[in-house]
């Protein structure tokens, strides 16, 4: 499975609802940093069933940047039950980003 593009319109299903943890990238397509962190969520994506993987773009999805306070990308963070339990800014090896779950 890959990761799935989150928007507003589908935040409340992907993410609040779901019964699984929630890990998710705010990136944009110009950010260094977020190109060389992409490949290893989709790789986590594809290799963990038990979570979900979402990532959101800051330059389309500008409200959810905001509701999340995102400044810096890009940004880590796992959801569970609908709250923020970890956060992580700045690029991270795929073992620091695995520890956040």
């Amino acid at each position: 499975m890959s990761a799935i593009t989150v928007t507003s319109e589908n935040f409340q299903d992907v993410v609040m609802n779901s019964d699984k943890p929630v890990l998710l990238d705010f990136w944009a397509p110009w950010c260094g940093p977020c190109r060389m962190v992409g490949p290893v969520i989709d790789e986590i994506a594809g290799e963990r069933s038990d979570i979900t993987v979402g990532k959101v773009n800051v330059d389309e999805q500008v409200a959810l940047a905001q509701q999340f306070r995102v400044m810096t990308i890009p940004t880590l963070m796992v959801i569970k039950n609908g709250q923020v339990v970890h956060q992580s800014a700045g690029a991270r090896p795929k073992a620091q980003i695995l520890e956040l779950l």
